[in-house]
């Protein structure tokens, strides 16, 4: 971990995600606040707006790995964040006039661009760091993933409730700014920022980016191992679109309507103390068992707690399940996370990163869009926590089924060779 730190390079970068994660989560919890506040007796807003968070990959998903991988990573994700300040601005200004199509069209182009962030930044980060650090760095990552948990609601409704939903959207232009200071001030190998040497915009045609395209999705077509990692990832696309409102929701509506803005913060708390439980767990776990039992295992042990958190009649029972559900998710999101660089050369990671995105955010999109118009009519937060344990299993086993076999096969020819 210390060797990491030592690479100013990887400094620079992992900084610049930590600010545009902070600016994400402040102003996306903050407005989720805002609408469930304002707008008590339509829920559908709040869930709404995480489908404007989520829909734009499935916009935009076929053009970001190309991009990603034929131009320079650097000012792409210094790009992304600096056009997402500016859309903060005009998001501000739609809020305080209380345009609310305009709020969504604007959080809708904002999260369009945000999409060309992760894979320009994965891009970097993969070429700019040995392969024996990939383990190390998303490990790094996810403990990080942990700490927005423990504090991104609680910050989002701090945020909320002492600066109010327009000091909280100005917090999160500013984050978007810093974010592209510093990753333009990085110093990354040119091999990393143009991996497939340099090009300019004007000359790319639409052929072109259709020929990467299909490239990307032949890469992955030949890689059976990576096909049936990657077919996992519509389930986690569901678990993020149903908990992006669920704690709030769980709260709300159920277990604590009088202070559920504290208690929907502290269900983050102790998600993200789990997670980072979880996180110092991993490294041990997947050498003592290896990757693919430990998610597997990982899969079934959350599917069980994901079932117990709909039984929960209490708010200290819920908290209790949910850092243990933390401890157990984080290994998941370890094992895939250092999995995929070592399948994933270089020169292609931009466009299989890209291929994913849109995977995870249509589970995103179908589980919201579920919500959306079920919730509270014809389902209840008891059965929105079944349903997620359902998929869970239906996800583990369908890995048990597939996984061991493959990774078998992939070793005995990596020994041959």
């Amino acid at each position: 971990m210390k060797e990491l730190f030592r690479n100013p390079t990887f400094c620079k970068l992992f900084f610049a995600s930590i600010t545009s994660q902070l600016g994400n989560v402040v102003g996306n919890m903050a407005m989720a606040f805002y609408f469930v506040d304002s707008y008590s007796d339509r829920p559908s807003l709040a869930t709404t707006a995480e489908l404007m968070y989520s829909l734009p990959t499935l916009a935009v998903f076929w053009i970001v790995g190309v991009v990603a991988d034929r131009f320079d990573r650097q000012r792409i994700a210094a790009y992304s964040d600096w056009i997402r300040a500016g859309l903060t601005l005009l998001l501000l200004l739609f809020v305080i006039y209380d345009l609310l199509f305009l709020c969504f069209l604007v959080l809708f182009l904002r999260s369009s661009i945000s999409k060309f962030f992760g894979p320009a930044e994965m891009g970097l980060l993969q070429s700019s760091i040995d392969q024996e650090q990939y383990a190390q760095a998303s490990g790094l990552n996810q403990m990080v993933m942990g700490m927005f948990m423990l504090f991104g609601m609680s910050l989002g409704a701090a945020a909320y409730r002492f600066i109010g939903i327009e000091g909280a959207i100005i917090v999160d232009g500013l984050s978007f700014l810093l974010s592209g200071l510093l990753l333009s001030w990085g110093n990354f190998p040119e091999h990393a920022r143009n991996p497939n040497g340099q090009n300019r915009f004007r000359e790319l045609r639409f052929s072109e980016i259709l020929k990467d395209f299909r490239q990307g999705i032949r890469y992955i077509a030949g890689n059976r191992l990576l096909i049936v990692l990657i077919s996992g990832f519509l389930f986690f696309g569901i678990v993020n679109g149903v908990f992006a409102v669920l704690p709030i929701f769980a709260m709300k509506y159920k277990l604590s309507p009088d202070q559920y803005v504290v208690h929907s913060s502290l269900i983050t708390v102790f998600l993200g103390i789990g997670v980072l439980l979880g996180s110092l767990l991993s490294p041990y776990l997947i050498r003592r068992f290896t990757r693919t039992n430990t998610l597997i295992a990982g899969l079934f042990i959350s599917s069980a707690l994901i079932g117990g958190l709909g039984t929960a009649g209490r708010v200290e029972v819920y908290f209790a399940l949910i850092l243990i559900a933390g401890i157990a998710i984080a290994p998941i999101n370890i094992a895939l996370g250092s999995w995929m660089p070592e399948l994933v050369p270089p020169q292609n990671i931009g466009r299989v990163n890209a291929l994913i995105e849109p995977i995870m955010m249509l589970g995103h999109s179908l589980a919201l869009g579920s919500i959306a118009l079920a919730f509270p009519a014809w389902i209840s937060v008891t059965w929105l926590h079944y349903g997620l344990a359902v998929c869970a299993v239906g996800v583990s086993f369908f890995y048990m089924s597939t996984l061991p076999s493959m990774v078998r096969k992939r070793l005995a020819i990596n020994t041959e060779t």
